[in-house]
C-alpha cells in the first residue's frame, strides 16, 4: 500500500491542533540512519486506510519529498470521543531491519472440520492476533490457522501453527500459547411445565 505525506515545519500542540483543522493529521517518521522527520498527512485518507487490516501489520510504501520510503506503522492515537486521529508514527524498515510485531490470525475451514460439520462442535477463538519476529520485508500481513482437520476436544497451539519462512512467534517465555479449543455444544435441560404440575397436585386432591 502506498500513501504520500508531507513535511511539517511548525511543531507543537498549537500548530497540531491549527493542522487537524485544515484536514491534515499530525506524525513522525524515525528509524534508520535518517533522523526523524516530523510529517502530515491527508486526514480522511489516513482515516480510510487504517479500516484496512493490511495497513496496520505490512510494509507500506510511504512518498515523502518526492521519494518513497518503506515504513511500518507503529502507533495511532485516536480522539477520545471524535472520529479524529490526532497523531501517527511510522517506522523506516529495510532488508536489515529486525521486527517485532503482532499479526492478526485468521481461522480457515472450520466449517468443514469435522468437528463442526459431523458433531456440530463450536470453536472457540481464544486469541486474534499474534507477535511475532521476522525481518521487515518477510514480514506477513497474517498468520492463518487450518482449522478444516479439527475434531472434537482438539486444542490447537502456537507449535501446531504453520509459520512462513524467517517468522518466529514471541512466547515471553511462556510455553506453548492456546489459540483456539474445540468443545462440545451444551445440551439444553428443558424443565417439566409448572402448570401441569399443578394441575396433578389438584387432581390428586379431588380424589381424597
Amino acid at each position: 500500500m502506498q500513501f504520500v505525506a508531507f513535511e511539517r515545519a511548525k511543531q507543537g500542540t498549537g500548530a497540531s491542533r491549527r493542522l487537524r483543522i485544515t484536514g491534515r493529521a499530525p506524525g513522525i517518521v524515525f528509524g534508520g540512519d535518517t533522523a526523524p522527520v516530523t510529517i502530515e498527512v491527508d486526514h480522511n485518507a489516513l482515516w480510510h486506510a487504517l479500516k484496512k487490516e493490511a495497513f496496520h501489520a505490512s510494509i507500506l510504501d510511504m512518498e515523502l519529498a518526492g521519494k518513497v520510503q518503506k515504513v511500518l506503522l507503529r502507533d495511532v492515537q485516536y480522539h477520545p470521543y471524535k472520529l479524529q486521529v490526532l497523531h501517527v508514527d511510522f517506522q523506516r524498515v529495510d532488508e536489515k531491519t529486525r521486527l517485532h510485531k503482532k499479526v492478526p490470525i485468521h481461522f480457515v475451514g472450520e466449517e468443514n472440520s469435522p468437528a463442526v460439520k459431523t458433531d456440530k462442535c463450536l470453536v472457540n477463538h481464544i486469541v486474534t492476533e499474534i507477535e511475532i519476529e521476522c525481518l521487515a520485508m518477510q514480514l506477513p500481513e497474517f498468520i492463518e490457522v487450518d482449522l478444516s482437520t479439527a475434531e472434537k476436544g482438539a486444542t490447537i497451539h502456537t507449535g501446531d501453527l504453520k509459520l512462513p519462512a524467517g517468522v518466529k512467534i514471541v512466547t515471553h517465555g511462556r510455553k506453548d500459547i492456546t489459540i483456539a479449543t474445540v468443545v462440545e455444544p451444551v445440551e439444553e435441560v428443558v424443565a417439566a411445565p409448572v402448570v401441569a404440575a399443578a394441575d396433578d397436585k389438584k387432581k390428586g386432591k379431588g380424589k381424597k
